[in-house]
């Protein structure tokens, strides 16, 4: 699985780790000290609590390309399984174990077989999975964001991010992300992004006539 988009716009491994390093750490520093009851709330990804999808963070980040395609054969290419199989292998028997198992892959540069932006989307995405629910605001670098923007409107590697937006135009109005033509989807960069990535609820921040369509596309897979 390859995507050539994020090379050619200058997105290299080098200058990306350390972003993705730095979400990780924010993360790690938002969750620490949630009681029991903040850790079964429902995330934004469906059926998953914020301390499951905090293992899933984990397991991505502790998941090289050989145990990858271990698990893809084990599992006869049902990826789902394979994730909820990763997932468990990482929650521990307590929530403090989950929160210190994701700190301790803060500066892990182990990945499955994916280019290193989609890892910055994964970190992205989720920790907003989690912290919205929560109620927690975090002020992401708009460097950042609009790498990650950049990244899904040309790519449906991870997520239909790509197939979601098309024939739509979406303008962010605190940074310089642009992309595509058709009706408008305006707002910031962080509720394009979540979004593109099929967060519904985020189209309450957007603008424009091409919002209900988006909207409508959140169940695009």
């Amino acid at each position: 699985m390859t995507d050539p988009a994020p090379e050619a716009r200058g997105s290299r491994a080098a200058d990306l780790w350390p972003l993705v390093r730095a979400e990780r750490a924010a993360l790690a520093g938002d969750l620490a000290g949630l009681t029991a009851e903040q850790w079964e709330t429902p995330s934004l990804c469906a059926g998953l609590t914020v301390r499951e999808v905090l293992a899933h963070l984990t397991a991505g980040a502790s998941l090289n390309g050989v145990r990858w395609l271990a698990g893809v054969i084990r599992y006869r290419f049902d990826f789902d399984k394979q994730v909820a199989m990763r997932l468990a292998e990482q929650l521990g028997a307590t929530t403090a174990e989950t929160h210190d198992r994701f700190r301790r892959v803060i500066t892990s540069t182990t990945k499955p077989p994916l280019p290193v932006i989609a890892m910055l989307g994964e970190t992205v995405v989720h920790a907003e999975d989690i912290r919205r629910p929560l109620g927690i605001r975090h002020d992401y670098p708009i460097e950042t964001l609009t790498r990650v923007a950049e990244y899904y409107q040309g790519s449906d590697l991870v997520v239909a991010a790509k197939r979601r937006i098309t024939g739509l135009r979406l303008v962010a109005t605190d940074g310089p992300f642009a992309t595509g033509s058709g009706p408008l989807v305006s707002g910031t960069t962080l509720a394009l992004v979540m979004a593109t990535t099929g967060r519904s609820v985020f189209c309450d921040e957007l603008d424009g006539d091409g919002v209900d369509i988006l909207r409508d596309r959140r169940d695009m897979t």
